[in-house]
C-alpha cells in the first residue's frame, strides 16, 4: 500500500518512491524475461509464450502469425463462439456435442476449439474444418492418430496449432459432416496428416507430424497464403508437397511460407517438394534425411534462405530450376548446385513480414519445434 502524501511536492516524491518500489522491479523483470527467454525463441513464439497469463487470453496467438498466413485476426474479435472438447469420441455424420467434429463442422462462425483433458481422438473419417476456426492444443496433450485425420477444403482462416498427428491412413469414398453442418461426399483419401484443398490464409503451427501412409502435410488445388511453422516432421517418407500435380495450373498462384521447422531425424523426401508457385523456405533445421530436403518440378519459384541443412553422410537438393538459396549452412557434407540468383523475393506486406536470423542461431530457433510441453501450472 503506498504512503499518504499531504501536499504536492509530498506527492511527487512518494509517486516517485511507489514507482521504485512497485512498478519498476516487475518492469525490469519482465524485461529481463523477455530477454533470457527472447534467446531461445523466435518471432512467434516471442509474441506469446513469454506472457504468464497465455491461458487467460488464448486468443493473443492469432496476432503472432508470420509469413503468407498474415495475422489471424479474422479468427478473434466479435461472435467469437468458446468450444471446449470434452469427448474423445468420432460420429462422421452425426457428431455429438463435445466432440472436435461437433466443434470444427457444426458452429457457424468465429469458433476457438480447446480441449477439456489429454485425450487421444481417433477419427472414424476425415475431418473437415470449417472457416475461421482455431483449434488449440495448448496445456494438454492431444494426438490425432490411427485413422483419418485433417483435412482443410475450401476453407479459410483456420489455424491448426498444439496437435500430435501420426499413424493417419488411406480412407475409402465417404460421407462425412462437412463445414456449417452440412453433409459432404468425399472421395478416397490417401492417409496424410493434414491435407489442404483449394483452401486459404491457413496457419499450421507447433504440431508434431509422423509416420503416415502418404504424406505429413499437402497443400494443394489452388490453396494459397500458408504458414506453415514451429512444427516437427519425423519418421516419414514423403513430408510436405506443394502444388497438386503438374498439369494444375491454378497452383501457380500459390504462396506458402515454411519456417521455424524441425525436419528428421528419419525424413526421406519433399521438405518440401513444390510444383508451380512460391516458396519462402527460410530458418529451418534439417537433420538426417535420405533422398533430398527441397524439391521441385514445373518450374517453381523458391527461397531458401538462413536454413540448416545437416546430412547423415551427404545430402544434395534438386536443381534445373529457380532456386535461390541465401545465407543457408551445410554440414556434414550437404551441398546442392544454385540454379538462380537474385530474384524469387517474398514481397511481405507489413503483417506478414519477419526478421531472418543467421543459419548458425537455427538449432536455438526450433529447439522447440512441435507440441510444446505445457501444463496448467506452467508456461509453455
Amino acid at each position: 500500500m503506498a504512503p499518504k502524501c499531504p501536499n504536492s511536492i509530498a506527492m511527487r516524491l512518494c509517486l516517485t518512491l511507489f514507482i521504485a518500489i512497485f512498478i519498476a522491479p516487475n518492469l525490469i523483470l519482465a524485461k529481463n524475461t523477455q530477454e533470457i527467454r527472447g534467446l531461445r525463441m523466435n518471432a512467434i513464439d516471442r509474441c506469446w509464450r513469454a506472457n504468464p497469463n497465455w491461458r487467460r487470453n488464448r486468443q493473443q496467438l492469432a496476432r503472432c502469425a508470420v509469413g503468407y498466413s498474415g495475422k489471424m485476426i479474422g479468427n478473434i474479435g466479435r461472435g467469437l463462439v468458446r468450444y471446449k472438447v470434452t469427448d474423445p469420441s468420432d460420429n462422421p455424420v452425426k457428431p455429438k456435442p463435445g466432440t472436435l467434429r461437433y466443434g470444427a463442422t457444426m458452429i457457424k462462425g468465429k469458433v476457438w476449439i480447446t480441449f477439456q483433458r489429454d485425450m487421444r481422438i481417433r477419427l472414424e473419417k476425415p475431418l473437415l474444418i470449417s472457416s475461421f476456426t482455431a483449434i488449440d492444443g495448448r496445456g494438454v496433450s492431444v494426438s490425432i492418430a490411427g485413422n483419418a485425420c485433417l483435412r482443410v477444403f475450401k476453407a479459410n482462416n483456420v489455424i491448426i496449432h498444439g496437435l500430435q498427428i501420426h499413424h493417419c491412413r488411406a480412407q475409402p469414398e465417404s460421407s462425412v459432416m462437412g463445414p456449417d453442418g452440412r453433409i459432404v461426399n468425399i472421395g478416397q483419401v490417401d492417409g496424410d496428416a493434414i491435407r489442404l484443398i483449394s483452401a486459404s490464409k491457413v496457419w499450421i503451427d507447433h504440431n508434431t507430424l509422423y509416420q503416415c501412409q502418404d504424406g505429413l502435410l499437402d497443400v494443394t488445388r489452388g490453396s494459397t497464403d500458408i504458414t506453415v511453422s514451429n512444427n516437427w516432421f519425423r519418421d516419414q517418407d514423403k513430408v510436405m508437397l506443394l502444388g497438386h500435380d503438374d498439369g494444375y495450373l491454378r497452383d501457380k498462384n500459390m504462396k506458402v511460407t515454411v519456417v521455424y521447422n524441425h525436419f528428421g531425424p528419419n525424413c526421406n523426401q519433399r521438405m518440401p517438394r513444390v510444383r508451380f508457385g512460391y516458396a519462402h523456405v527460410v530458418n529451418n533445421l534439417y537433420q538426417k534425411w535420405a533422398q533430398y530436403a527441397i524439391g521441385g518440378s514445373m518450374n517453381p519459384s523458391v527461397k531458401s534462405e538462413a536454413n540448416l541443412f545437416v546430412a547423415s553422410k551427404s545430402g544434395k537438393k534438386e536443381k534445373s530450376w529457380r532456386f535461390y538459396s541465401v545465407r543457408d549452412a551445410f554440414e556434414n557434407g550437404a551441398s546442392f548446385i544454385q540454379t538462380g540468383f537474385g530474384g524469387a523475393k517474398p514481397n511481405y506486406n507489413r503483417q506478414q513480414s519477419f526478421p531472418v536470423v543467421d543459419a548458425q542461431s537455427v538449432r536455438s530457433l526450433t529447439r522447440s519445434a512441435g507440441v510444446l510441453r505445457c501444463t496448467r501450472r506452467s508456461r509453455c
